[in-house]
């Protein structure tokens, strides 16, 4: 098993950035593929970026692409997500994930933090 928490949301204006993280504990984080995930109120959660195990290969949701960039430190056991420019319709409550596989993936997540609120304001 592997335990997850995200830290990095709040409040920022439309436009500008924020990075949030994610620390593992537990089994080998490198043994991990990681994605980032979000719900916002009334809506589905949905996928927002993912990377394989060594970091090498990423892959993002349209709406995000050119804007947010994931990356991981495996000697840190952490995740990241580095949102730039962001909108409105970018507030929601982000979840990191970790599953086994040798690729990055949308679905299929086995392991789930507890999330962090991202706010931008108009």
């Amino acid at each position: 098993q592997v335990q997850l928490v995200e830290s990095g949301g709040g409040l920022v204006q439309a436009g500008g950035s924020l990075r949030l993280s994610c620390a593992a504990s537990g089994r080998t984080f490198s043994s991990y593929a990681m994605g980032w995930f979000r719900q916002a109120p009334g809506k589905e959660r949905e996928f927002v970026a993912a990377i394989n195990r060594s970091g090498s290969r990423t892959y993002y949701a349209d709406s995000v692409e050119g804007r947010f960039t994931i990356s991981r430190d495996n000697a840190k056991s952490t995740v990241y997500l580095q949102m730039n420019s962001l909108r409105p319709e970018d507030t929601a409550v982000y979840y990191c994930a970790g599953r086994s596989g040798g690729s990055y993936y949308t679905v299929g997540y086995e392991y789930w933090g507890q999330g962090t609120q991202v706010t931008v304001s108009s």
